[in-house]
C-alpha cells in the first residue's frame, strides 16, 4: 500500500514524539508499504524569522511570504528541517532521501491569487511522481519539504497540508495521514469528531467552529478524497504507533474525513 504522511513543525519540536513517528514510518516500510513524508516547519520558520528581526503574519492560516521570508523558508524547510527528518528515519535503520518540491520538478506551483496578496505563496498545479517511485524502488522514503518551483522560475512557499494532498493524489495513495499536535477536529461541543463528512466542512467553517490552520488542512483533506485517495485521517502525533494498523483495524484516535 501507499501512504503519504504529513508532519507539521510542532511535531518536529518534540524529540520523543518525533521518535515515535519515525519508528512508525519505518515499521510501515518494513511491512512492505511505500511511504512518502511531506513536512512543513512553520514553528521553526517563525522562530528563525524572529531571530532575524522579522515578524510573521498569517491570513486564514496561511503565512504572508515576501521575498525575504521565502528565501528563509527555503533555508529552514529545505535545509535543517528536511535533513533532521532524514536523520530521524535513519536512526531507525530506514534510509530516506530529502527533497524539496522543486527537486526533479516533482511539484510545480503558481502564485496563489488571494485578497489581500500573500506574496510568494503558491498552490500546486501539477506533479510528477516518477522521482518518488524511483526512491521507493530503492527501498527508501522520500521526505519532501513544502516548497515548489513555479513556471516563472521562482520558488513558492506551499502550505504543507495542500502539498501532502497533492502528493497523495498524484501517487494514487491508499491513505493520507496528517500527524498533528491536536487530537483531531473538534465539533461545536468541543469534543473530537471521530468521523467528519466533507459536506460538513462548509457549515463548520461558516459557524467558525473551525478556523486558523485547520481551514487549509480540511480543505486539503477534501481535495485528496475528491481526487481518489481512499482514506484520509487527522491523527494526533502521539498516536503515531497506530499508523501500521490504520488500514487493517479500527483506530480510535483522531478524525477520519469521509466522502458523504
Amino acid at each position: 500500500m501507499k501512504f503519504v504522511v504529513k508532519l507539521g513543525g510542532a511535531t518536529l519540536e518534540n524529540p520523543e514524539i518525533l521518535h515515535q513517528c519515525a519508528q512508525a514510518i519505518a515499521e510501515l516500510v518494513k511491512d512492505g508499504n511505500r511511504v512518502a513524508v511531506v513536512h512543513g516547519g512553520g514553528v521553526q520558520l517563525t522562530r528563525t524569522l524572529k531571530q532575524l528581526g522579522k515578524q510573521s503574519e498569517f491570513i486564514a492560516g496561511l503565512r504572508v511570504t515576501d521575498a525575504e521570508t521565502r528565501d528563509t523558508a527555503l533555508m529552514v524547510l529545505g535545509g535543517r528541517v528536511n535533513k533532521f527528518l532524514v536523520a530521524s528515519l535513519g536512526a531507525h535503520g530506514q534510509s530516506a532521501v530529502g527533497l524539496s518540491g522543486g527537486d526533479g520538478l516533482i511539484f510545480r506551483a503558481r502564485k496563489k491569487r488571494t485578497a489581500p496578496d500573500l506574496g510568494y505563496v503558491g498552490e500546486i498545479v501539477s506533479s510528477d511522481p516518477r522521482w518518488l517511485e524511483a526512491i521507493w524502488k530503492m527501498g527508501a522514503v522520500p521526505v519532501v519539504s513544502s516548497m515548489a518551483l513555479g513556471f516563472d522560475g521562482e520558488y513558492y512557499n506551499v502550505n504543507a497540508d495542500e502539498m501532502a494532498s497533492a502528493c497523495a493524489a498524484s501517487c494514487k495513495a491508499d491513505a493520507l495521514v496528517f500527524l498533528t499536535d491536536v487530537p483531531g477536529v473538534r465539533g461545536a461541543d468541543g469534543e473530537v469528531m471521530r468521523w467528519l463528512s466533507v459536506d460538513q466542512i462548509a457549515a463548520l467553517t461558516k459557524n467558525e467552529v473551525i478556523s486558523g490552520g485547520m481551514l487549509p488542512k480540511l480543505s486539503a483533506c477534501r481535495e485528496a478524497l475528491l481526487q481518489g485517495v481512499k482514506r484520509v485521517r487527522i491523527l494526533p502525533a502521539e498516536a503515531a504507533a497506530a499508523l501500521p494498523d490504520l488500514c487493517n483495524s479500527r483506530v480510535l484516535h483522531g478524525t477520519e474525513v469521509l466522502v458523504a
